[in-house]
């Protein structure tokens, strides 16, 4: 692995708030960061970030995306108590909710807590059932004439939890993206002095917590000869986890993704990504899930006769919680595989 990693940039990244529809603040953070590394930055209508590093030849184009929006939740109503009631903005397993401090995003920032009712009176029927997502609400100790000089229904709202080292692993919320945010942005810190042979496109996108939005409409505008997801895989080495369940492992190298439940892979990309692993000495592993989905999917089919399009994956615990957990080694050696991926473009045979 080369490099430095840089904790206090990822913790940054991680803690700018950006819920889908609502990335403003990550884009205004990055902007800055990519200047010196790139020759264009340029936002489209939907928020989609688009930095372009000249390559030799322009005939061809390589587009790599990392999306900005983490999951959160947005305000639906608020009651004449003050109570603040939400609808989810992405995948959340509503048991994830109890006792968590959220921050809502208004005319000023608000803490709350996520609650719901206290066990000592729940039936024992209650205590049984699993939760559901109106079983929580919103407290922020603030009257509602209060309240309401500050939020209003539409503000979003994300969850409130720093990044912190636990021994060779990071562990916060969002890393599901924003590790990928900060891979993308430490891989062209390293390609700025480097020659690459076509135009290179690292797109921030929007809104893929809530079906690969941005995606879609940055592929049909960027129309990638090539295309690489960048993004969180699932690492289940737990306990109770058998063998074929694992998916990926912390520690184990970056991921090349097969396929999971909103693309295949192109064989030519999976191909090339291992062979610069193996030649670059690059540890890695197999992602291979049925389920989910990332901007991939849109990267390989929203132009005009599709890209050749695969993912580079970030193995990650607890997904989709406040205590997402990677390991710095995975993340170091995603950067060099991606580095390697888009100054060897042209060195494979594309045509088999």
């Amino acid at each position: 692995m080369s490099g430095a990693f840089d904790f206090e940039l990822l913790a940054q990244i991680c803690k700018v708030p950006g819920a889908p529809g609502f990335e403003k603040a990550v884009r205004e953070l990055l902007k800055p960061l990519l200047v010196p590394y790139v020759d264009s930055l340029e936002t489209d209508n939907m928020g989609n970030l688009y930095a372009v590093k000249k390559g030799k030849n322009a005939d061809k184009r390589i587009m790599v995306a990392a999306h900005m929006d983490e999951i959160g939740f947005i305000v639906s109503h608020i009651d004449e108590k003050g109570f603040v009631y939400f609808q989810n903005l992405g995948g959340f397993d509503p048991k994830t909710h109890t006792a968590q401090r959220v921050i809502i995003h208004g005319r000023k920032d608000v803490v709350g807590v996520m609650a719901s009712k206290p066990i000592h009176v729940m039936s024992q029927e209650e205590r049984n059932k699993p939760a559901i997502q109106k079983d929580y609400f919103i407290d922020t100790g603030l009257n509602v004439e209060e309240l309401k000089t500050h939020i209003q229904v539409g503000d979003f709202i994300t969850r409130e939890r720093d990044l912190i080292a636990m021994g060779d692993c990071v562990n916060g919320k969002s890393l599901d993206n924003r590790v990928s945010v900060y891979i993308l942005l430490e891989t062209l810190k390293k390609l700025k002095t480097e020659s690459i042979p076509y135009d290179f496109y690292a797109v921030f996108t929007v809104q893929e917590e809530v079906g690969l939005r941005g995606a879609q409409t940055a592929t049909q505008m960027v129309k990638p000869t090539w295309a690489l997801g960048l993004d969180t895989t699932i690492a289940y080495d737990l306990p109770g986890a058998t063998s074929h369940e694992v998916i990926t492992k912390l520690g184990e190298g970056t991921a090349i993704k097969i396929m999971d439940a909103s693309s295949i892979c192109d064989v030519r990309m999976v191909a090339f990504l291992k062979q610069i692993a193996q030649k670059q000495n690059i540890k890695y592993q197999i992602d291979l899930m049925q389920a989910g989905g990332t901007d991939t999917a849109n990267l390989q089919r929203m132009t005009s006769g599709g890209s050749i399009a695969g993912a580079i994956s970030i193995p990650t615990r607890h997904l989709h919680q406040v205590v997402e957990m990677c390991h710095k080694n995975d993340i170091m050696h995603s950067i060099d595989l991606l580095y390697w991926a888009v100054k060897s473009i042209d060195t494979y045979d594309w045509t088999h």
